[in-house]
């Protein structure tokens, strides 16, 4: 049987409840007759039937869902999990497809691209064209993740989150029928998609255990803020939204016979939905989002950072990783004094105190008060050397001090707390950490590395031994490779690599693999070239550039008035 990888992006009837095993219960039967089609690659769902085609250049056989990126596509040749969050499903939870046995689906072409909003000026991540975008897709921006007491008890926040573990809930219903075997189950994510695969991973408290997966793979796992459903910064923009979309506030209750918000908001049209919701994304902070997911007390219990520090989460393992520069692109790139430092501090973290504010100066401290931008820029090793606490191949000072802490706070730690929660003994489970290290090592620098497209700057030593550490960990449960492959392929070096035998990270035994290669040239600003080298190696995560491991513990000490 097939083992399934399922990827989460960044990538629709009520508030959250009681976890429902069997949301398919009612519309799962197959009936006795489905048209004339007798090919082999007819599936029969129950409320509704399918038919895939064969793709002869690669030998496989394919069904095309929804929610891939591709906006020239006729909705009705896409495999659907869920009924349309369209009407009066907007803003609610995601329910079960509709019957629709009329006749057999041709499953040959993608869903709609979603509709997506901006963020608020983050350099290099803008939304794809929204043409011929639907709102009968995944839940982003404000359609997935607008919350505020009001939408608590009308509808569902965290829409877009439920919408992914329905999708997880049809695989364990559906995927037999494609060959596949719902007990081997892998869910994956980079940036959001990881931060939404932490997510699953709590799900109702970590109480799920293997009912949906069994192992997760996280790259950079994003975390922002957490605010409770119906706190001040969520309602605020649920307001700002509906302002947007011309709901105006004063009718949140229907006073004097006028509609309600969230009537009001239901009934638009999703052009202005959804331009209501790129507008208020636009106005919040520098490289954040408007919309986000919220503690609602049902599927996401508590924070991350103590309900991970409890070791509460759900399946059995997880490969757990982050790059070296994660902040480049999400702080303003104009800090040059620690006073511009404490300032964008105090955007960031709207919540701290000046003491809070004077520990993260702390945690992370300068030896200079000012830096001059003709500093040399170069990648730091690690464990031995200038730290990234004031260096990196991108920035150095007070600029790097800005990037550095967004970047441990927002992707790095959640990679840390997520190897711990899983190599505790609490969990029971395992958990394998890396960190992708080839200069400049952006923020998604990695996902030519380890999907390997055509053009990619990597060279093939590299990317060998990085698709077969993902590749290992989904088929064997173990991310471990050889020492041929972890040395290069092309070396016909056979030489003990630490990569062979990849020790699981424990608190206790915080040890971390480091991908990197030498830097003969500069490939498209990147570090590589034809003669690249892999550079493999075991490390200590938690004495790593200068002691991140004990900044992850501070970040989660500090997590409930981040919070995170």
């Amino acid at each position: 049987m097939l083992k399934i990888l399922i990827g989460l992006a960044a990538v629709a009837a009520a508030t959250p409840t009681a976890y429902n095993a069997r949301p398919y219960s009612q519309v799962a039967k197959r009936q006795a007759s489905y048209g004339s089609s007798s090919s082999k690659l007819t599936v029969d769902l129950g409320y509704s039937v399918y038919e895939g085609f064969t793709n002869t250049s690669a030998g496989l056989d394919n069904y095309y869902g929804y929610a891939i990126l591709d906006c020239r596509v006729d909705k009705r040749h896409s495999i659907r999990f869920a009924s349309a969050p369209t009407g009066n499903l907007r803003f609610q939870a995601p329910i079960a497809p509709e019957l629709n046995r009329s006749a057999t689906i041709t499953a040959t072409q993608y869903g709609a691209i979603c509709a997506q909003s901006p963020s608020s000026g983050a350099a290099g991540f803008r939304p794809q064209s929204q043409v011929n975008a639907s709102e009968d897709c995944l839940f982003l921006g404000a359609l997935g993740f607008v919350s505020s007491d009001e939408v608590f008890r009308k509808g569902a926040v965290n829409a877009g989150i439920l919408d992914q573990h329905l999708a997880l809930q049809w695989v364990q219903q559906y995927i037999h029928l494609f060959n596949g075997d719902p007990a081997k189950v892998t869910i994956s994510g980079e940036s959001a998609g990881a931060g939404s695969v932490m997510l699953q991973d709590m799900a109702y408290g970590g109480s799920l255990g293997t009912q949906l997966f069994q192992n997760s793979v996280v790259a950079s796992p994003y975390l922002p803020m957490q605010y409770g459903y119906k706190d001040w910064e969520p309602s605020q923009a649920y307001y700002a939204f509906a302002t947007a979309a011309g709901c105006a506030p004063t009718t949140a209750y229907g006073a004097n016979h006028t509609t309600p918000i969230f009537e009001c908001l239901v009934s638009k049209d999703s052009a202005t939905v959804i331009n209501a919701s790129a507008t208020v994304s636009q106005l919040v902070s520098y490289g954040t989002w408007a919309f986000l997911p919220v503690t609602d007390g049902v599927f996401i219990q508590d924070l991350p950072s103590r309900q991970l520090g409890r070791g509460q989460v759900n399946g059995l393992r997880i490969l757990s990783g982050n790059n070296a520069n994660e902040g480049v692109g999400f702080t303003p790139q104009t800090i040059k004094t620690e006073d511009d430092l404490v300032a964008y501090l105090r955007g960031l973290l709207p919540l701290f105190s000046d003491n809070d504010i004077a520990k993260v100066l702390l945690y992370y401290p300068s030896t200079n008060a000012s830096v001059s931008s003709s500093n040399p820029t170069f990648a730091t090793t690690g464990d031995s050397g200038p730290t990234a606490l004031n260096q990196s191949s991108v920035g150095t000072g007070q600029q790097q001090r800005a990037d550095n802490i967004y970047a441990e706070t927002t992707f790095v730690c959640p990679s840390y707390w997520l190897a711990e929660a899983y190599g505790s003994s609490k969990s029971g489970g395992e958990a394998w950490k890396y960190q992708f290290s080839i200069p400049p090592a952006y923020h998604g620098g990695d996902v030519s590395g380890y999907f390997n497209y055509p053009g990619q700057t990597y060279d093939v030593d590299f990317t060998t031994a990085f698709q077969k550490i993902w590749g290992n960990f989904i088929t064997s449960d173990n991310p471990s490779i050889s020492n041929a492959i972890a040395n290069g392929i092309t070396t016909s070096n056979v030489s003990i690599n630490s990569a062979s035998d990849w020790p699981p990270y424990a608190i206790y035994s915080p040890y971390q693999l480091d991908l990197n290669t030498t830097c003969p040239g500069i490939v498209n600003g990147i570090c590589g070239g034809a003669n690249a080298t892999n550079t493999i190696r075991l490390a200590n995560a938690y004495t790593w550039e200068g002691g991140r491991g004990m900044r992850c513990d501070f970040w989660k000490s500090v997590g409930e008035i981040v919070p995170e």
